[in-house]
Parts: structure tokens; C-alpha cells; sequence
């Protein structure tokens, strides 16, 4: 690359990277203050980030002209939505797998493409209520799971393009690096250090559920990668500033929060996910 082909590529991300810092600073305190009202004005946020996710997953997959497709998902997951808010899991349950089957019959093609998109949003709107549903213990195992995820992004972006080195997967992915996955995973473990310190935790069991969030949501960004290089997408959409779409924002975010709603209801069952996480 030539010095004129190179200057007008650190000017483009350097412009990136302000847009993205401002569409932080801007949405994440939204995203605290509503997790930390709990209830209804969270189970709202997460059924419309549900939605969103399941429409931009028809969109990379090239069926989101298929009105009676987004119709019947987008109408079980705000069904499922009413009925978490409601207090009503097994409603919601019933809601999401009545949902998988009208939109799996409606598919006119790839109809495995569009159930493993809805059952993808389904599974984020589930989790994210149940990590939170505890009264004691769920505003703070979310905040872990946010700030894991939140750090492990951060950390390798500036890891990886600090560092460089070695292509993580090039085919998938060829921005990523082995030093930006090692740097996301040890600052994760910072963030796990520190609510051990504050007396939220154990430190041994939060720097294993910190390092396993980190590998999962870093295993989660590459899945929703490799999705979008199958169908030759590059961005799921342009809603975001700097970010993308949703599926771009939260594709980390997805495969972390379903891990931790699996551990801590097996734990502790499903009224006590985030005390499930928390306490050892």
C-alpha cells in the first residue's frame, strides 16, 4: 500500500473508531439504567433488540422480503416478550416454540437458515431476562456479563491493531488476531478481578466465569462473521454508527448471555440464574 493509499485509510478508521466511541458513550448508559430498572422496561428493550436480531438475521440470509417469515417471528417473540413481563416463562417458552414451527413451515427456502435465526433471537431474549429475573443478584451478574463482553471487544481492538501479529482466522475474519483474542481475554479477567475485589464474588470463580464469557463471546463475534461471509454480507445492517447493525453489536453479547443463563439455571434454577453466577 502506498503513503496516498495508506492516509486515507487511517483517516477512514480513525473516523470509525469516533463513531463507535460516541455510539458507546451514548447507548451503554441506556442499556445500564434500563438493566438496572429490571422488569418490564427490560424485558421491552431485549424483545425489540430480539426482533431486531431475527430481522437483521433474515436479511443476511436474503429472505427479509418474506413478509409472512418476519411477521410470524417478530409476533411470537413480542408474544414471548408479554409473557416474561408477565412472569409467565412457560407461556413465553410455549410462545417461541409455537413461533420455531410457523416460521420453519412459512420458509419457502433455507428454512434451516431461518429457524437457527429465530431460535438465535429466542435464546438472547430468554437468557437476558432470566440472568436478570433475580432480585438480589441479577443487575450485577448482567453488569459481568456486559462489562466481559464489552471488554473483551475493547481490549482486542486495540490489542490487535497495537500488536498485530498472527491472523486469528483469516478466512472468517481477517481483521482478528491472536493478540487482540489474548488481549480481550485478559482484560476480561480484569473486570472479574475487580468485582471480586469489591466483595461480588469469589475471585477463583469469577476469573473462571470471566475467561469462559471472554472464549464464548469471542467464539460468538466469529460465528455471526462466518454467517455473513457465507451469504458475501458485510455488515448485518447500518443502524448503529460504527457498529453496524445489531447482530454486529451483540453478536458477543448473544453467546455469552445464553452460556451464563445455562450455568447459573443449572445452578440454581430459573428464578435464580444471576444468584446461580454470583454465589459459590
Amino acid at each position: 500500500m502506498t503513503e496516498s493509499q495508506a492516509a486515507p485509510a487511517a483517516d477512514q478508521g480513525s473516523r470509525n473508531l469516533i463513531r463507535r466511541v460516541i455510539a458507546a458513550l451514548v447507548l451503554a448508559p441506556v442499556a445500564i439504567a434500563i438493566a438496572y430498572a429490571g422488569g418490564w422496561l427490560w424485558t421491552t428493550l431485549v424483545t425489540l433488540a430480539a426482533i431486531g436480531l431475527y430481522v437483521e438475521w433474515l436479511m443476511i440470509v436474503g429472505v427479509a422480503r418474506e413478509t409472512r417469515v418476519v411477521t410470524s417471528g417478530a409476533v411470537a417473540l413480542a408474544i414471548s416478550g408479554l409473557c416474561l413481563a408477565l412472569g409467565r416463562i412457560d407461556a413465553s417458552l410455549l410462545a417461541l416454540t409455537l413461533g420455531l414451527a410457523a416460521v420453519a413451515l412459512l420458509s419457502p427456502g433455507r428454512r434451516s437458515w431461518i429457524a437457527t435465526g429465530f431460535a438465535y433471537a429466542a435464546a438472547a431474549q430468554i437468557a437476558s431476562v432470566l440472568v436478570r429475573l433475580d432480585q438480589v443478584w441479577g443487575f450485577i451478574a448482567l453488569i459481568l456479563v456486559l462489562l466481559v463482553v464489552w471488554v473483551t471487544d475493547i481490549g482486542g481492538y486495540f490489542a490487535g491493531r497495537g500488536i498485530g501479529g498472527p491472523k486469528l482466522w483469516p478466512r472468517v475474519s481477517p481483521k482478528k488476531t491472536w493478540a487482540g483474542a489474548i488481549g480481550g481475554f485478559a482484560a476480561s479477567l480484569v473486570i472479574a478481578g475487580a468485582f471480586a475485589a469489591a466483595g461480588l464474588g469469589n475471585a477463583g470463580p469469577l476469573l473462571l466465569l470471566a475467561a469462559v464469557l471472554s472464549i464464548a463471546s469471542q467464539l460468538g463475534d466469529l460465528f455471526e462473521s462466518a454467517v455473513k461471509r457465507r451469504f458475501g454480507v458485510k455488515d448485518s445492517s447500518h443502524i448503529i454508527p460504527g457498529h453496524g447493525g445489531l447482530l454486529d453489536r451483540l453478536d458477543g453479547f448473544v453467546a455469552a448471555i445464553v452460556l451464563a443463563a445455562i450455568f447459573g439455571f443449572l445452578r440454581a434454577g430459573a428464578d435464580g440464574v444471576g444468584r446461580g453466577l454470583m454465589v459459590w
